[in-house]
C-alpha cells in the first residue's frame, strides 16, 4: 500500500512560513501551544518519514553478521545500517 505524500505548500503558507522563519524566537506568540514537559509517550518519526529507495548493497560478510547479530532478535539491522550511514554523511557534511 503505497503511503499518501503531503501537498506542498501554497503562496499564502510559504509566505507565513518565511514570515515566521525571519521572526526572533521571544517575537513568535506561543501562549496557544501549551508547553510539554513529558515527552515518555512520544514516538520517533510519526511525522517525518524520510523517503525510502530499494537498491542493492553488497557488504562484506562480518560487517553484516555484526549487524544482525546486534540487532534485537535479527530483526531492525538494516534500519541500523541507515542511522550509522546517515550519522557518517552527516559527520562528512559538518568537516567539509
Amino acid at each position: 500500500m503505497k503511503k499518501a505524500t503531503s501537498r506542498a505548500p501554497e503562496k499564502e503558507q510559504k509566505a507565513e512560513i518565511k514570515a515566521l522563519a525571519n521572526l526572533p524566537e521571544e517575537k513568535i506568540d506561543t501562549t496557544d501551544i501549551p508547553e510539554i514537559l513529558d515527552w515518555s509517550g512520544a514516538r520517533r518519526g510519526m511525522l517525518y518519514r524520510p523517503v525510502k529507495q530499494q537498491i542493492t548493497l553488497r557488504l562484506d560478510a562480518d560487517v553484516l553478521a555484526w549487524f544482525r547479530a546486534n540487532a534485537p532478535g535479527g530483526r531492525g539491522y538494516q534500519t541500523e545500517i541507515n542511522r550509522v550511514l546517515r550519522e557518517h554523511a552527516q559527520r562528512a557534511v559538518n568537516y567539509s
